[in-house]
């Protein structure tokens, strides 16, 4: 393979007899002369030999190391993208994996702001591109090609036609800036409606969140039962499941806060009694829509009720919007977290806002998954498709219930629901879904299956792949980090919280005092990793940005510690950190903080853009590098 034969025998040899990749790249300015306050465009030109490419900028995320463009300078104020042309997809057998890259001649062109208040007629920028050049059989190691540039500034005003360029420009910096750090003195300051802009856009993002996606099958499964019930009114019981969730997350979320403390909407959701609670809520309702038995509230219950012939009418939505709030406060928490921690330093009117305007965005999209199923059920001809629906819909909450099962597991520490069982489960699952939609597994309710139709076919292909794929992780090889997200952690992590641990090339260490005292022998600034065991979010970002190779090469630069605060020994102690030193109960949360105990930078929260997570992590080595030069 190329990287073995890259790291283990091409490497040294390149290192040693510092051959140089065959790769010219000159930096160049647009104009001659700028004002202050302008945008300054760095073309790029970069030439590389037959059979040899660099790879994409904006693109390339696994495999070989991604070319970035950087630009640095005491008159530089921000720095936009860099725009590179259409690059060249292949995947490459060496790197197993998608690759995009460029060869021949191109050019990448990088915009940056100037300060406005410059005084000096001519400046110094620093210019540098990193890239790794390959060929079909072996890499070079990656490569920093860095060269200074003279900047004529002269004095006077912008230029009236690059006025709107600049505020393209700084208005594009403003949307690509690290939204994750959130200042909510800030925001209050800019006015009431700042604020909820702020709320809602915080509700429609934590729906892209994976503890929401479990809700989506469960959500349509329960209405589409409810939609039974030819007396049912389709809008009126979508409203009361959309407000149940609003009123449950706004008053549930300040019980908390005045309860438990700002980590109160942590301690519920990774309480294991409440994961217990869930589980055993979604084994229920699938039994019944395997068709074992009819759901029916207890008489008293059902009095209080407005539809009271209906399956639970307004007492069961309102469960269900409980249940709901219960699964997802967990990945929720990162705007949550702040309101909770302001609720408990006694402001409460700012909390309630925004709890109410984030749970109504967050409960938008729900109103329609609650309201279509009930009106497809009102359809002629509706019962025996719909009837597969629902069991189908029925295996993807047993399959949820085992997640539920796992975080139990993983505080009690029963070591039953491990990673290899729950996933073991779900390749089960998926597989009998796939064989009841052919027609090979019969329940009560199912109609005769004449023949199997091309949608039924289709999914079943769909299921049977996706289970068949879902079992290359039992054997050691990798699958999605979604589908990770979901798994608890392996159990040779789990047994390691006392000590340091190796994983994804990674020595995390799990006692604060102990990493403290490494970063004070080392020098070295601590990378502070607050998680937690029944973290949805923690996972994802174990299993799709702290594995790629340019986190992973950035990480050794730093004393790593992963602290949990819903397990574990410290756990209580840890969550308190997080709490009274930085303000927040986000999970996860980063931050990091220098031999000296100070902090140098924090991102809370999840990410899909690892140049965002990189960009957080040379904030940290750029401020050790400068504390190193003044010492």
């Amino acid at each position: 393979m190329k990287t073995l034969f890259f790291s283990y025998i091409l490497a040294p040899i390149l290192l040693f007899s510092q051959i140089a990749p065959p790769v010219d790249i000159d930096f160049k300015v647009d104009e001659d002369f700028y004002y202050p306050g302008e945008v300054v465009k760095i073309i790029t030109n970069v030439s590389v030999e037959p059979d040899f490419h660099i790879y994409a900028i904006n693109k390339q995320s696994k495999g070989p190391i991604p070319s970035k463009v950087t630009i640095n300078g005491d008159v530089v104020d921000f720095v936009g993208q860099t725009i590179e042309p259409e690059p060249i997809n292949k995947y490459d057998e060496g790197f197993l994996t998608e690759t995009f890259y460029h060869e021949g001649k191109f050019k990448f062109e990088t915009t940056f702001k100037l300060l406005d208040d410059i005084n000096d007629s001519e400046n110094l920028i620093i210019t540098n591109l990193l890239f790794q050049a390959c060929d079909p059989t072996l890499c070079y190691p990656p490569t920093n090609f860095s060269d200074t540039l003279l900047i004529d500034i002269r004095k006077g005003n912008i230029r009236p036609e690059k006025t709107n360029i600049v505020k393209s420009e700084q208005e594009k910096i403003n949307f690509l800036a690290d939204d994750q750090n959130i200042d909510l003195d800030t925001v209050i300051s800019s006015g009431f409606w700042s604020f909820i802009l702020l709320s809602i856009s915080m509700g429609f993002l934590a729906l892209l969140t994976p503890c929401v996606f479990p809700m989506i099958p469960i959500t349509v499964s329960y209405f589409t039962k409810i939609g039974e019930d030819k007396k049912s009114k389709p809008f009126q019981q979508a409203s009361i499941y959309s407000l149940g969730i609003i009123i449950t997350y706004t008053f549930l979320g300040l019980l908390l806060a005045i309860t438990l403390g700002g980590s109160g909407a942590n301690q519920l959701a990774s309480n294991p009694w409440v994961n217990l609670f869930i589980a055993g809520i979604f084994i229920y309702f699938s039994l019944s829509l395997f068709g074992m038995y009819e759901i029916q509230l207890p008489s008293r219950l059902r009095q209080f009720s407005v539809n009271q012939e209906g399956r639970g009418g307004v007492i069961g939505t309102l469960f269900m919007a409980f249940t709901f709030t219960l699964t997802s406060f967990t990945c929720t928490v990162q705007f949550i977290g702040l309101l909770l921690v302001r609720a408990i330093q006694g402001d409460w009117l700012w909390p309630f806002i925004g709890m109410l305007f984030f749970s109504a965005a967050f409960a938008l999209p729900f109103f329609f998954l609650a309201l279509f199923p009930q009106y497809l059920n009102k359809l002629p001809k509706s019962g025996g498709w719909l009837n597969s629906v629902k069991v189908s819909m029925g295996f993807l909450e047993v399959a949820a219930a085992f997640k539920f099962l796992s975080n139990s597991d993983l505080i009690w520490g029963w070591d039953i629901f491990t990673r290899s069982f729950v996933l073991a489960s779900w390749v089960v699952i998926f597989f009998l879904c796939g064989v009841y939609l052919i027609g090979k597994i019969k329940l009560p309710h199912d109609s005769e299956l004449k023949f199997i139709s091309v949608p039924r076919l289709v999914i079943s292909i769909i299921l049977f792949s996706f289970s068949l794929y879902m079992a290359r992780g039992l054997f050691g090889q990798p699958i999605h980090g979604l589908i990770e997200s979901y798994l608890p952690p392996s159990k040779e992590k789990i047994a390691s919280t006392d000590n340091i641990y190796n994983e994804n090339n990674i020595n995390w260490i799990y006692d604060f005092d102990e990493a403290i005292a490494v970063s004070e022998m080392t020098g070295k600034s601590m990378f502070v990793n607050f998680t937690g065991y029944t973290c949805t979010n923690c996972r994802w970002m174990e299993t799709n940005i702290l594995i790629l190779p340019e986190i992973e090469v950035l990480l050794k630069e730093y004393v790593t510690v992963e602290l949990y605060t819903d397990g574990g020994p410290n756990h209580k102690e840890y969550q308190k950190m997080e709490i009274e030193r930085f303000g927040t109960a986000a999970l996860p949360f980063y931050v990091i903080i220098d031999s000296n105990s100070n902090e140098i930078a924090r991102f809370p929260g999840l990410t899909r853009d690892p140049l965002k997570f990189i960009e957080f992590l040379q904030k940290g080595i750029n401020s050790n590098n400068e504390l190193i030069t003044e010492r």
